[in-house]
């Protein structure tokens, strides 16, 4: 029997983190995946690689481009008159996703990391059970193994996907052809973003959201901008609405929806189904070693990740927390450095959100009405990009930065932005509410000028109502 100092069970961006890391730290690691590409080739990178992050935010790009073309280009004096090649536009989101998952496995070999490809599951708590494609199995023993086995996209009943007419994330991401009617369920992150692609592109898009408020997760100030920006875009979002039933039929889907207690029945040619993820928890023998799940599926793991079972440790979507790749790889590096010996710590407070719409929207640490709901006193300072030279210039004025400071101390709370470069933006707001940063601190921190950064210092400066340009 062969054994390793460390096997991770997935290869995504929890668990070839850690497994990169842990050879780095000098243990023997094996990271087992089994994962196939459309080529039905063996691939690392899990979900995000594969069919989620990379080559969702490959397609924003594309058709952001294309909509820049045909919506905004004149402003800058540039007369074009685009058109949409859906089979190249895919095979570029596939060339990055295969450069991008060549370049993990080429990662492993420079940091001595044995990949096994096959499906991983726990045979006892020091041991694990691979089953290749061909349905060889071999045990490998461990002195330590990190379940990073990631997530799937949950279904529902009303809905059932068949990856043709009603599909899931990763059938949205492969349309060879722009849908004329698209019909999303779900208002979240995957929802709002895939909906975008398909909008932008051509297709009239219609978001069914169950709950009545929108990106009820967010800061209420940007939930609402958001909702405004994206509905004037073209989305027509329906909070409050309930899918009853969807039948899907050779040319088109037809979805019942309960909205403000009436039956309504809507017609699309293509319906997604991204009502959120799910733990992908139910084919590692967890009960063979002893470890629990909670009732969604969660695996039960304390602050350090420890399955409370030998030395069997569990990152990423399946257990608790925001299932974000980068939350994933912090914690993988974290588990990593511990069984070295380390004391690592990953602040479970300040992992940035993003979603990439356009204008993208962002935020870190807490919200406005939760801080009120908890009794904390608190001021807050916002700052528009329409004051903005750098989003002038840009041609994109769109949303604000929001930073929350506490009334009394004057430490930054939490920072919440809808606009362009969000994404980067946030950055800012998490290193320096990891170091404890005031809101003074920022405002004294000189930023470039022209940039959209200096939108974040006047949000700093506006908390204590002397924001300059605004």
């Amino acid at each position: 029997m062969d054994a390793y100092d460390l096997i991770v069970i997935g290869g995504g961006p929890g668990g070839y983190v850690a497994a990169i890391r842990a050879a780095q730290l000098g243990l023997k690691t094996a990271c087992v995946e089994r994962w196939r590409d459309d080529q039905d080739k063996p691939a690392l990178g899990g979900t995000c690689l594969n069919v989620g992050c990379i080559p969702s935010k490959a397609l924003l790009d594309s058709s952001h481009h294309f909509e820049f073309m045909q919506r905004h280009a004149a402003e800058h004096g540039i007369t074009a008159e685009p058109a949409i090649d859906i089979a190249k536009m895919q095979a570029r989101k596939q060339k990055i996703v295969s450069q991008l998952t060549q370049g993990i496995a080429g990662l492993f070999k420079k940091n001595k990391v044995t990949w096994i490809q096959g499906h991983g599951s726990l045979a006892a708590a020091d041991s694990v059970r691979v089953v290749a494609a061909d349905g060889t199995e071999q045990t490998l023993a461990a002195r330590h193994i990190i379940i990073a086995s990631g997530s799937v996209p949950m279904a529902i009943p009303p809905a059932p996907v068949d990856q043709d007419r009603i599909v899931d994330s990763t059938g949205a991401l492969a349309f060879d052809a722009v849908p004329q009617r698209l019909g999303v369920i779900g208002a979240g992150v995957i929802g709002l973003e895939l909906g975008s692609v398909w909008r932008r592109l051509g297709a009239e898009v219609t978001i069914l959201e169950a709950l009545p408020q929108f990106l009820a997760v967010a800061d209420e100030a940007v939930s609402k901008e958001a909702l405004k920006i994206l509905s004037r875009q073209g989305l027509d979002i329906r909070l409050g609405a309930k899918v009853v039933a969807a039948k899907a039929g050779k040319k088109a889907v037809t979805v019942e929806v309960e909205l403000d207690g009436a039956n309504e029945t809507l017609e699309f040619d293509k319906l997604i189904v991204a009502v959120g993820r799910r733990p992908n928890t139910g084919e590692l023998g967890l009960d063979t070693a002893g470890i629990a799940v909670d009732e969604r599926g969660f695996i039960a793991v304390d602050e350090h990740c420890h399955t409370g079972v030998g030395n069997v440790w569990a990152i990423g979507d399946c257990v608790r927390g925001p299932m974000l790749a980068h939350k994933a790889s912090e914690e993988g590096i974290a588990v990593a450095e511990r069984i070295a010996g380390q004391k690592p710590h990953v602040d479970f407070e300040l992992i940035p959100w993003v979603i990439y719409t356009w204008p993208e929207i962002a935020w870190a640490g807490h919200t406005e009405q939760a801080l009120t709901a908890a009794g904390r006193k608190v001021r807050a300072g916002s700052f528009p990009f329409m004051a903005s030279g750098r989003a002038r210039a840009m041609g994109d004025t769109d949303g604000f930065v929001k930073i929350i400071a506490d009334a009394d101390t004057d430490r930054v709370l939490g920072v919440h932005i809808v606009g362009p470069n969000a994404s980067e933006l946030i950055a800012e707001a998490v290193i320096a509410m990891e170091f404890g940063a005031s809101a003074e601190d920022i405002a004294r921190t000189v930023h470039g000028h022209p940039t959209l950064a200096e939108s974040m210092h006047e949000a700093a400066l506006a908390t204590d109502r002397r924001a300059i340009h605004f």
